[in-house]
């Protein structure tokens, strides 16, 4: 006779079986194509409470590795359709906001920080952020440390209206998560540093390139694009004059000018070559000229306002050409076995760095190719005609044009 087969029931709420946890089997098994964590922590928090655990508020707190920002918050409450994200500028560990929060115990090495409402009110005074729980009706919290590898803490909270508090078993069941959590975690944070990264350092699209699967030599293909080359004039020798820190502010005050411009508009930053830039605008795009150009006259207004200020501190303003072309480039990986670099390359490439060295000889700050005018849409009154020049390493002289401002 066989065995009569039950299936388990429900749990009461606040009760769990100890050799099965669904939602431990869900984060170790059922979230690799999760790729976010503010999304994995919505649904962990809408699992969490249809299994009973009276969950209302829920944080992770995090320390990332990003050029404009040291860390994030990222916010689960009940009836948002995605948790908040909160971003914090370097140096914010030295603020008083960040002193007075209790997320801060656990990095300074706590293990726990809990404060339940109901039994007292002992640290409410201490924290700013305790007193707004319980003005809004919260009657429990508690935060723990989430391990990474290489020691990364970072820090994890939930909260609760219940009238009586989390029971011992919700803070038993939840604690209980936090390895699943701190791998779930750590897998979703290394992806996107490394998204951060190479989007850093080698731009949006040439990241999604590497990405994809573009990292043996040669990988990549040949892209249409208007080019740009800009570098700046005299550089080295004003370099011997200023001390190294201000050479660092000046040249970040550069790269500012013209680069935010170039991102607005959709074009991509390749390389910074010293005190150089080569950038690219997909004819993808039928706009990438006109946007090209709309960039130079916006990085060239943002020129100005910082020569002023260099020249109101006693520093002499910056000069720089700017060589701009269009034409096929093959985008993609160039270098040595181990040692790779992202870069384009190609005829078109060159004529726009020859344009950049003729700036010098015509004395003119923008130089752009006749092929380039050409597909530039609206009026061809802001450009004037330069004739042709015969550029280093061409056979054919080039048709040049300078802009009217």
């Amino acid at each position: 006779m066989s065995p009569i087969t039950t299936m388990p029931s429900r749990p009461k709420p606040g009760i769990w079986p100890i050799e099965r946890r669904p939602i431990l089997d869900w984060l170790m098994n059922e979230t690799s194509s999760q790729r976010f964590l503010d999304n994995l922590l919505v649904e962990l928090c809408e699992r969490l409470v249809l299994d009973g655990v009276a969950v209302a508020r829920s944080s992770l707190h995090l320390r990332i590795q990003h050029p404009q920002w040291q860390g994030a918050r990222i916010l689960w409450q009940p009836g948002l359709e995605q948790a908040h994200i909160d971003t914090f500028d370097y140096n914010v560990d030295t603020t008083e906001l960040f002193l007075r929060r209790p997320a801060t115990e656990i990095y300074n090495g706590a293990s726990e920080v809990r404060q339940c409402f109901v039994a007292g009110n002992d640290k409410a005074a201490e924290y700013p952020l305790f007193e707004e729980l319980q003005r809004d009706g919260f009657t429990d919290y508690v935060a723990w440390p989430i391990e990474h590898t290489w020691g990364k803490r970072h820090v994890v909270t939930f909260a609760t209206k219940k009238s009586t508090g989390f029971s011992k078993n919700e803070i038993v069941y939840l604690k209980d998560l936090l390895p699943a959590l701190a791998l779930a975690s750590e897998i979703r944070m290394k992806n996107a540093m490394a998204r951060t990264l190479l989007e850093t350092y080698v731009g949006p699209h040439a990241s999604a390139e590497i990405l994809a699967g573009a990292t043996t030599r040669g990988s990549g293909k040949t892209v249409s694009a208007a080019i740009m080359i800009c570098d700046l004039r005299d550089f080295t020798a004003l370099s011997d004059l200023w001390p190294r820190d201000d050479i660092i502010e000046i040249l970040n005050g550069y790269f500012d000018a013209l680069c935010e411009p170039i991102e607005a508009r959709g074009g991509e930053i390749l390389k910074f070559m010293g005190d150089g830039l080569l950038a690219v605008f997909p004819l993808s795009n039928p706009n990438a000229c006109a946007d090209l150009l709309e960039a130079i006259k916006d990085g060239r207004r943002r020129m100005s306002h910082l020569n002023e200020m260099l020249v109101k501190g006693g520093k002499s303003p910056l000069r720089y050409g700017i060589g701009v072309h269009v034409g096929d480039v093959m985008y993609g990986n160039i270098g040595s076995r181990k040692r790779l670099d992202f870069t384009a390359i190609g005829p078109a490439v060159n004529i726009a760095s020859r344009l950049e060295e003729l700036t010098k000889e015509v004395s003119r700050p923008v130089l752009l190719s006749s092929e380039f005018v050409q597909l530039v849409h609206g009026s061809t009154s802001e450009f004037f005609e330069l004739g042709s020049h015969r550029l280093r390493g061409l056979e054919k002289p080039v048709s040049v044009f300078g802009l009217v401002n």
